[in-house]
């Protein structure tokens, strides 16, 4: 008989989240309390009548639009106690949720408008989630982001400044940004540069533009994991690519979905990429901006697309198999989440 998969069940499911951006889970209240300590006004003195500064709605137009939600919480991310305490909480709201490990990305150059270098932002993010990690239990990294509006000399101080902080709470660099009017060919001597130092990369790819985008980030940019890869169905030699080379996508299907990056629910391709065998994790992509969880999005692929809960489990697992941890860690995390999936009664392999 099968289990009801209920969602205070997927709430006790073990998780990972691996594509989470710090300014897009930006707490309302933090966002309050920041802009009162920085002098910086804000159009409403409510949590509840910020929001929509901060959330996109269901008729969110395009990725762009939902960037757009970002240029409200930047300014509020400029000092280092900022930093740390958004990093500390989007551990907490990870806890919350049963996550055991999280990666949070962030781009270091969009934190420096009041003089913080880019060590700087660094340290202080990396510091915020040792801090969550050491009160939560969660295990949490973070990833440098280079911006695909930004300058290759502003990209180049990012990488540099990951390889120094590589092993010290950075696990790996990301490209954001608009991927429709920055093709990721432009980026090769950024991550080459990555690659020389040894850092992990993982791209944005197959979100807001097509499979080449995605081959190039696999084949000459050298990522290991690909951000979103939504449009990967578009191509099936890239995607038989992607198969073989075992390459994890970093699904955020609520976001997927507000960003337009499908057309809707129907068309989203997450179960034909499970039955093709796919490497697959699910993320929460930004839980403010979205208004989502790691629950939420479990529970929706759980609900419109049938997964059963081993097949949950299974996306679970891919999510720590995919982590960037240092091996002995991530045996570590695995059997953990071994022995939580088992308490839940749920077997993997």
């Amino acid at each position: 008989m099968d289990t009801v998969i209920t969602k205070e069940l997927i709430r006790k499911l073990p998780k990972v989240d691996l594509h989470l951006h710090l300014d897009g889970c930006v707490k309302p209240e933090t966002a309050l309390e920041l802009a009162s300590t920085l002098g910086i006004p804000l159009p409403a003195s409510e949590k509840e009548l910020l929001l929509p500064y901060m959330q996109v709605t269901d008729d969110c137009g395009s990725l762009k639009e939902y960037l757009s939600k970002f240029d409200f919480t930047t300014p509020f991310l400029q000092t280092g106690d900022a930093l740390k305490r958004v990093a500390r909480e989007a551990v907490e709201q990870a806890a919350e949720h049963s996550c055991g490990y999280i990666e949070v990305r962030f781009a270091p150059q969009l934190h420096r408008k009041k003089g913080l270098s880019v060590d700087e932002t660094m340290y202080w993010v990396t510091e915020g989630l040792k801090q969550g990690e050491a009160r939560c239990g969660v295990k949490a990294r973070a990833i440098a982001i280079c911006m695909r509006n930004h300058s290759q000399q502003a990209n180049r101080e990012v990488v540099e400044a990951a390889a120094r902080f590589l092993g010290q709470g950075v696990v790996a660099v990301d490209l954001a940004g608009d991927e429709a009017s920055f093709p990721a060919e432009l980026f090769r001597d950024t991550f080459a540069l990555a690659r020389k130092h040894g850092i992990p990369i993982t791209i944005h790819a197959g979100e807001a533009a097509g499979p080449a985008n995605i081959y190039e980030a696999v084949t000459r940019l050298g990522a290991v994991r690909i951000g979103h890869g939504v449009r990967l169905q578009e191509n099936p030699e890239v995607l038989e690519i992607v198969r073989e080379r075992n390459v994890p996508l970093e699904l955020c299907p609520v976001s997927n979905i507000q960003t337009k990056a499908v057309s809707g629910w129907e068309a989203y391709p997450i179960k034909q990429y499970f039955e093709q065998g796919l490497t697959l994790t699910v993320n929460t992509d930004n839980p403010t901006v979205s208004g989502t969880t790691i629950t939420q999005e479990y529970q929706t692929i759980a609900e419109k697309f049938h997964f059963t809960l081993h097949e949950l489990a299974a996306i679970v697992m891919n999510g720590v198999d995919a982590a960037f941890l240092e091996p002995r860690e991530k045996r570590i995390l695995k059997a953990d989440f071994k022995r939580k999936l088992g308490e839940l009664q749920i077997n993997v392999l």
